[in-house]
């Protein structure tokens, strides 16, 4: 799995935080994600798609 973030797209809601904390966070300065693991573990892949499915932007795409 491969995470990848469309920044441009990003709204700064933090939805994706909350879905999966391990794999994003947010700049302090404007709230846009920051990918932690690129490539998260199997175990983290649930939750992961969950923060993909809730970005109200869809700025996260996964690659399996």
């Amino acid at each position: 799995m491969k995470v990848i973030i469309d920044e441009s797209k990003c709204v700064a809601a933090g939805q994706c935080v909350s879905a999966a904390m391990d794999v994003f966070d947010q700049r302090e300065e404007d709230g846009i994600v920051v990918v932690l693991n690129e490539n998260p573990p199997a175990e983290l892949a649930e939750a992961v798609r969950e923060a993909a499915a809730v970005c109200p932007a869809l700025a996260i795409r996964i690659k399996d």
